[in-house]
């Protein structure tokens, strides 16, 4: 019998992959779970239910088997909204051998616009090695040759680690703008689970062992919410959009527990190429929480806070600045 359009699934401890051959068309699509925090971006903007979300466990506070998703191959139609919203680019896909999105070729979704970007005239090339330590991804390195850094924007996560670490040399541009809380007196006793998972090193340990939140470097994945053992609750409830002037009903999971929380992550806005497409629209609603409007970050005022820089691995303080006395290390 011809396997020929049925979606084939593969699958083991390090990846999970769909190929899907057509006539003039061969689809492959690709889950690095080494990449995948669980997050459960994906399973929620997934418009055809696809996509499952894969809880992590834990021993003793601590993660010994990280969350991850699974896919039902029936299901998936290889649109790439999942490649679209994945923050760790954890998803990729292929048509023909080549890189592509059907949902963006043919402008049905937007990209995110998150960005990093590197002046070299603004650099102190004695903080290199700083700053390549202190990226969180991995994907910043020192090109000799050229005397200048580099980085692999098709695997950066803008989690401004950078931004710090190169005293504004770097400056990145997330794809969400929006907030993340941490509740210390509501977390589990000795569990660090959020710790663990975090892709960005937004929450980490101090040099008491202390765990703490360094909210600038968060980049609004909200896997440290499925990790929590306090776990987020939720009712559905539904929304109406119109696309094309009609009228279309769906449903959303809305948050139903937030003051009982360790952790809370909120997305409130996408920074996104134009688009208004429905399954932009169906996406968007689903992803984000209702706010009347964005609170801007300072950005100049985050470029100097000290506990910015001491979250930082091996965290120094700039030629210039000076520790003040009883200041505080989380932010």
């Amino acid at each position: 019998m011809s396997q020929r359009g049925i979606a084939q699934k593969t699958k083991n401890e390090k990846e999970m992959t769909i190929h899907r051959g057509m006539v003039t068309r061969n689809y492959w699509m690709k889950w690095d779970f080494d990449k995948c925090v669980g997050c459960q971006i994906c399973p929620i903007a997934c418009p055809k239910g696809a996509l499952t979300h894969v809880p992590a466990v834990l021993e003793n506070g601590h993660m010994v088997n990280k969350a991850a998703v699974d896919v039902d191959e029936k299901k998936c139609v290889n649109c790439g909204i999942c490649v679209v919203t994945c923050p760790t680019h954890a998803i990729t896909m292929t048509i023909n051998g080549k890189k592509e999105v059907p949902v963006i070729e043919y402008g049905a979704y937007p990209e995110l616009t998150a960005k990093t970007t590197f002046k070299k005239q603004n650099f102190d090339f004695s903080l290199k090695d700083f700053v390549i330590e202190n990226c969180s991804a991995n994907v910043i390195w020192y090109d000799e040759k050229r005397d200048t850094m580099r980085v692999d924007f098709d695997n950066c996560i803008h989690c401004r680690q950078c931004e710090i670490a190169s005293n504004g040399a770097f400056t990145v541009e997330q794809g969400w703008a929006g907030s993340v809380e941490l509740h210390r007196e509501r977390c589990v006793e000795g569990c660090l689970a959020c710790a663990d998972i975090c892709p960005s090193r937004a929450l980490h340990l101090d040099e008491s062992g202390e765990l703490v939140l360094a909210d600038y470097y968060c980049i609004k994945c909200g896997a440290c919410m499925q990790i929590c053992p306090i776990k987020p609750e939720y009712k559905i409830e539904p929304f109406e959009f119109e696309s094309n002037g009609v009228k279309v009903l769906r449903d959303r999971e809305v948050l139903t527990n937030k003051d009982q929380l360790a952790i809370k992550v909120e997305r409130w806005r996408a920074n996104h190429t134009p688009v208004s497409s429905a399954a932009w629209i169906e996406a968007l609603r689903k992803l984000s929480d209702d706010k009347a409007k964005m609170v801007e970050i300072d950005r100049k005022r985050a470029l100097h806070r000290e506990d910015l820089i001491l979250a930082l691995r091996g965290g120094i303080l700039f030629p210039g600045q000076a520790r003040k006395p009883g200041k505080a290390r989380n932010s």
